[in-house]
């Protein structure tokens, strides 16, 4: 029974399976996680500390059953990464823009990217934490992924380009 409702959590119900890349369908939970409670900081912190936990025991109990490290079908650490993202930038002090509004599209778009960029790339440590091993690897590196993603996602709109980006 464990091993079952472990396996439907890492794979986020499912969505691990998707045919084509199954890992931007989990960061696109992610987004959808952090458009529905990620706005506000005690509930998104709330949320980061529950998914990461779940995860590291949904994840290692999938790589012990398949024998696989980190395995393709593990999408709930994209989804962790992601929201973490947005969280971040989000409470350091980015504007209060309504998510469903232009500004915030481009928001919810230009982190969407970066985060899928770190976590593609690896650069260190993120590289480094995904051997851990034990689902600790498997969720680390897409953790540091989004902290990253979420800084320079900060920093875009604080010294890049705000004008661009969102209308000042």
């Amino acid at each position: 029974m464990a091993d079952s409702v472990a396996h439907l959590l890492a794979t986020v119900f499912g969505l691990g399976y998707a045919p084509v890349a199954p890992g931007t369908v989990g960061s696109l939970v992610g987004v959808g996680l952090f458009v529905w409670l990620g706005q506000r900081l005690v509930p998104g912190l709330i949320v980061a500390v529950v998914v990461g936990l779940v995860g590291v025991w949904a994840a290692r109990r999938v790589e012990t059953m398949s024998g696989e490290y980190d395995a393709s079908c593990i999408v709930i650490d994209e989804v962790i990464g992601q929201f973490l993202t947005f969280w971040l930038a989000w409470h350091l002090r980015l504007p209060s823009v309504w998510v469903f509004s232009i500004a915030g599209l481009v928001y919810l778009g230009v982190g969407f990217l970066l985060f899928r960029l770190f976590d593609i790339v690896k650069p260190p440590p993120v590289r480094q934490l995904e051997r851990l091993g034990e689902g600790l690897g498997a969720m680390a590196d897409d953790v540091m992924a989004g902290v990253y993603a979420g800084l320079v996602l900060h920093l875009i709109y604080r010294w890049g380009f705000p004008g661009v980006l969102w209308p000042t």
